[in-house]
């Protein structure tokens, strides 16, 4: 566990669960999923959508500033998000806060829509470059917001998020700075990315909605019953499916009286690899992870984990697994957030981190519907977060209230 915590004092984000923190809970407070059928050329696929009023939020920013209109939807995504956390941890006046935001895949679609008029054309863009590098989502979030700390932007694959919050902790941790913006941004849906996906043989086919279906307003619990069965150990086929969105949270020393809450703990590691997307049977690197961030504390205090549990079926089982060996007995409630959000990849840790804050201020925990609890906690007082991206690194976040 940390010396001295870290306090995070805003958190927001935008996903198909909707923007602010009151449309977040009430769309965890629902047993239904929040994917929806789109279509990618000739193809029909689940997905986590912004909602049309989001979409026509991120494209308000883009319309309001000319230099804005060139960016990818990862970066807008991002600034949406920082905004809002940034005036909920009445930073307004702070110009000294850093930025840290991780993503998988940055700028998928202008990089794809950029590589497919150089196939047909032999040339591109002018600002294909500056608007394709990684690095110009934390650029353009800080740009935006008039800090004058450092920026910095990573890709860690789907762990990315929560590798920023381990670079904002040991930045304020070192005496740098008292501030830092982190999290994780991530616009994946795009034909090439998917097509990915499913070559790896990870991409959910549940109940997949034919062409036509992609125009109507269906119910999506009654389309596709629930198309990603993350954290369901007992499926026989890989289950992941895509979503898009951001996450920030504002981190801040010591116990701040604002807080939500307080990082207490973190850990992290990396397991040697057999292949590119290989983890061990037990995940040997989220054990590895947990012990780290719960170095000081009782196992047994610990009440909920929200999990990464992809939806595939070596990745659920081998984090389930991990969990078994480090709590032995006694193994907290187990939660994730993917079966109704999607997978967003890079954004992905930091949006598990807003629903155990979620569930930190509300005291309820949020199940999985489709799993039978024996026992729910009526208090919840730490909540560890995992994430985990292909490499095997793994990060674990202690979270107190």
């Amino acid at each position: 566990m940390l010396k001295e915590p870290i306090s995070i004092t805003a958190v927001s984000s935008i996903s198909s669960l909707g923007e602010t923190s009151d449309q977040v809970w009430e769309s965890y407070t629902k047993d239904e999923h929040f994917l929806a059928p789109i279509k990618l050329e000739e193809d029909s696929v689940w997905a986590g959508v912004l909602s049309k009023t989001s979409k026509k939020n991120v494209q308000a920013i883009r319309d309001r500033d000319p230099r804005y209109k060139a960016l990818d939807d990862s970066v807008l995504y991002a600034i949406y998000a920082a905004r809002e956390a940034v005036k909920i941890a009445g930073w307004s006046n702070n110009v000294d806060f850093g930025v840290n935001i991780g993503s998988s895949r940055g700028a998928t679609t202008l990089f794809e829509k950029h590589h497919t008029d150089f196939l047909n054309q032999g040339t591109t863009a002018t600002l294909a470059s500056p608007t394709t590098t990684l690095g110009n989502i934390a650029s353009w979030v800080a740009h935006d917001l008039k800090t004058k700390g450092p920026d910095i932007s990573h890709s860690i694959t789907c762990s990315s998020a929560l590798h920023a919050l381990l670079n904002g902790v040991a930045w304020i941790t070192s005496g740098l700075t008292n501030t830092f913006l982190v999290g994780g941004s991530e616009a994946p849906l795009t034909p090439f990315t998917i097509a990915q996906m499913k070559a790896l043989k990870i991409y959910s086919n549940e109940g997949i909605p034919t062409l036509s279906n992609c125009q109507t307003n269906l119910d999506p619990k009654q389309a596709g019953g629930y198309p990603c069965r993350a954290l369901d150990l007992e499926k026989t086929k890989n289950t992941m499916v895509l979503g898009e969105g951001a996450a920030m949270a504002c981190l801040e020393k010591g116990s701040a009286p604002n807080a939500l809450a307080k990082v207490v703990g973190i850990g992290y590691a990396t397991e040697p690899l057999k292949h590119n997307v290989s983890i061990s049977s037990d995940a040997a690197c989220f054990q590895d992870s947990m012990h780290m961030a719960l170095q000081g504390l009782d196992p047994t205090l610990v009440d909920v984990i929200v999990m990464h549990a992809p939806g595939t079926i070596k990745g659920d089982s081998s984090e389930f697994n991990a969990i078994k060996k480090v709590f032995c007995n006694k193994i907290p409630f187990l939660t994730t957030n993917k079966w109704k959000v999607g997978h967003t990849f890079g954004a992905s840790g930091m949006l598990s981190l807003e629903m155990a804050i979620q569930m930190l201020q509300n005291q309820k925990a949020i199940p999985v519907p489709y799993l039978d609890y024996k026992v729910t906690p009526k208090n919840i007082q730490y909540v560890l977060v995992n994430a985990v991206g292909f490499g095997g690194n793994a990060v674990s976040v202690l979270l107190s209230k």
